[in-house]
């Protein structure tokens, strides 16, 4: 296996566990707190749907101009991988709370718990049925999205696929198996990685459909995403220390009104 795929299959890996462990923790939630064949049943037509979808759209993008769909999906890459990027730096540096899906676990938990019991069809609960095919149908389309795009742009859809399917059966299993959110699986962390990844790759692929020629051609993805990834990890200890003298300077200030209150 190539470095390229290699990098591929992390990638999609990756960032197709952040979003299976969001909608893991969606359905346990509606399964622990309401009924489990209902969140089940949820969870199926949720995949189901998933897999219309898939096999509609996954034609049609791999028959898209190469030059144009690096372009278009770079560009839209590198707006999500921005996006994550900032959130973590925030998070890293202290200026955003941590990504809690133990806390998330407990809110929808709690909100499962007050929502009135409703019969739909066979369906013995509608609530926990809708609460666990929303979160699945939501974040397996972000799977698919991942999946798709970075494979037609790597020329490798089995290869991704096989990353996408391999991420959400082991989150999924590791999840139904402890029966608890996975609060154990360091988040904030793999969402900084796929923040980086995903702005290295967008920056990578939309400046190869804009028509500019990398140097080493794929193998300069092995530089471009620690250059991020260096950025990003300086723009965090600035953060940090900016807000540590802010901090500092609000203790010198409230230390100065609390003496001229005594004085």
């Amino acid at each position: 296996m190539s470095g390229a795929a290699i990098a591929l299959f992390i990638s999609v890996f990756i960032a197709c566990a952040v979003e299976a462990v969001e909608a893991t923790t969606i359905v346990l939630a509606a399964g622990t707190a309401r009924d489990w064949r209902s969140a089940t049943s949820g969870l199926v037509a949720g995949l189901a749907v998933l897999a219309v979808i898939t096999a509609v759209l996954g034609p049609a993008v791999t028959r898209l101009p190469l030059s144009g769909l690096r372009l278009f999906v770079g560009a839209l890459l590198l707006i999500f991988g921005l996006q994550w990027l900032r959130k973590a730096i925030l998070r890293a540096s202290g200026h955003k709370d941590l990504h809690d899906e133990d806390a998330i676990y407990r809110k929808q938990l709690a909100a499962a718990e007050a929502a009135p019991a409703r019969r739909l069809g066979l369906v013995p609960d509608a609530y926990a049925f809708t609460l666990s095919f929303k979160g699945v149908l939501l974040e397996g389309l972000e799977v698919v999205f991942i999946a798709l795009t970075f494979g037609s742009n790597a020329k490798d859809v089995p290869l991704a696929a096989i990353a996408a399917v391999a991420a959400v059966l082991v989150v999924g299993l590791t999840g139904f198996a402890v029966r608890a959110p996975l609060a154990r699986v360091p988040e904030n962390a793999l969402k900084f990685v796929v923040g980086i990844m995903l702005t290295a790759f967008g920056t990578f692929w939309g400046a190869e459909g804009a028509g500019a020629h990398w140097p080493g051609s794929d193998a300069a993805l092995l530089v471009v995403a620690p250059a991020i990834a260096c950025f990003a990890l300086a723009l965090v200890a600035v953060l940090r220390r900016s807000g540590s003298g802010a901090d500092q300077g609000k203790q010198a200030q409230d230390a100065t009104v609390m003496v001229g209150e005594t004085a």
